[in-house]
């Protein structure tokens, strides 16, 4: 029977005796076995590598690696006296448990004036600690510190599936490898997904809905919901400030004391909505139907549609006593049979403007435009001090 000395590669200490016997697999075996590492190839103490169980005498010094080149134990893992300084020294670093080996040019040269550089340019000034088989010991994560060494090695940014590029990118600060960091910024913006500026569906806007209190002022400020059907919902106190509600089924809907400044309402249908008390100054709802609607607030509450686009609007039948329609654009809109008792058209543009059956009992019109504006049977007499300018 023989017996040898297995030794962790590079380290003249803390070896253990075994017997031989069997094939170099079943030494491989025992050796990870007894040194408590993952066993893949043996060298004799001259670094030779051991391929057959048959090169292997009775009491042999044998040295067990992992996968890493044949450190000599002689130098406890540095550089030999003769190479001092020179920068293609082979290196084996033991970052976070995992071994890289590499050149000392590798990790100085790339970038002069990072971490990396000045912790391995001048040996010894670092004062770097190794481990029992001589690696330096780095104290980071394996996966993200191989693409890093590995684009010092070909200056090519190449990352595996999986790796995240943020942690990648983080070494990449932590060790000031500044020219890699511009080429993963661009890598992640590019990794990110386009932005999605589709609409939201009815489905997704009632799950906002169902998730908010009563009580709750929502949030849609400048939301796109073009062409959503939002019929018949409860939509009280919700700010759709300069959101995007072209095209959209608004009939039916309660929009009570709802923020719609500056909001795009364009084709629209608020046919028979509840819009009382209702903010639209500056809104585009050019084309829109808001037929039977209801701005009229039994508190005295005004809807506020100062500087509107209402250009060929349909509002007939809608109550609007009191409204505030300073300065908004009614060309060609119809408003047969509206109330608009007390409403504020001063400076608005009424041109074409079908007023037909209109209630505009003290209403302000001086200063609009009513060129070419019908007001047939009109419930009460229109007096001219209300139109002179």
């Amino acid at each position: 029977m023989r017996r040898v000395t297995l030794f962790v590669n590079g380290s003249p200490r803390n070896g253990k005796v075994v017997a031989v016997y069997g094939t170099l697999s079943d030494l491989l075996s025992v050796a990870s076995n007894k040194l408590g590492i993952k066993a893949t190839s043996v060298y004799n103490g001259k670094g030779g590598l051991i391929d057959d169980i048959a090169l292997i005498r009775d009491d042999d010094v044998l040295f067990v690696c992992e996968g890493e080149p044949f450190i000599d134990p002689q130098t406890d893992g540095r550089p030999h006296k003769g190479l001092t300084g020179s920068h293609t020294d082979w290196l084996t670093l033991n970052v976070g448990g995992r071994y890289f080996t590499t050149t000392r040019s590798t990790l100085v040269n790339k970038e002069p004036d990072s971490m990396l550089a000045h912790m391995f340019k001048d040996k010894d000034a670092w004062g770097n600690k190794q481990d029992h088989r001589g690696a330096f010991l780095i104290d980071r994560s394996p996966e993200y510190f191989e693409p890093i060494l590995n684009y010092l090695r070909h200056g090519q940014l190449i990352v595996n599936d999986g790796i995240n590029l943020l942690g990648v990118l983080e070494e990449a600060r932590f060790f000031g490898i500044d020219s890699l960091i511009e080429h993963l910024e661009i890598a992640i913006k590019n990794s990110q997904p386009a932005e999605d500026h589709s609409p939201i569906s009815r489905k997704e806007f009632v799950r906002f809905l169902l998730a908010t209190p009563t009580k709750s002022e929502l949030r849609c400020q400048g939301l796109n919901f073009s062409g959503a059907d939002l019929s018949r919902l409860d939509l009280r106190y919700i700010n759709f400030k300069m959101a995007n509600l072209s095209r959209c089924n608004l009939a039916h809907a309660n929009l009570c004391c709802a923020n719609l400044e500056r909001a795009d309402l364009s084709g629209s249908v608020l046919d028979c909505a509840n819009l009382q008390g209702v903010k639209m100054l500056c809104s585009n709802a050019e084309g829109a139907s808001l037929k039977g609607c209801n701005f009229e607030d039994p508190s005295g509450l005004k809807a506020n549609l100062e500087g509107a686009n209402l250009k060929g609007v349909d509002m007939e039948g809608s109550q609007m006593t009191g409204i505030n329609l300073r300065v908004a654009t009614l060309k060609n809109a119809k408003l047969k049979n509206c109330n608009l008792r007390g409403a504020t058209l001063a400076g608005t543009d009424l041109e074409n403007c079908d007023l037909s059956g209109c209630d505009l009992q003290e209403a302000n019109l001086r200063g609009s435009n009513v060129k070419g504006a019908i007001f047939e049977e009109m419930l009460t007499p229109l007096h001219m001090s209300q139109s002179v300018r």
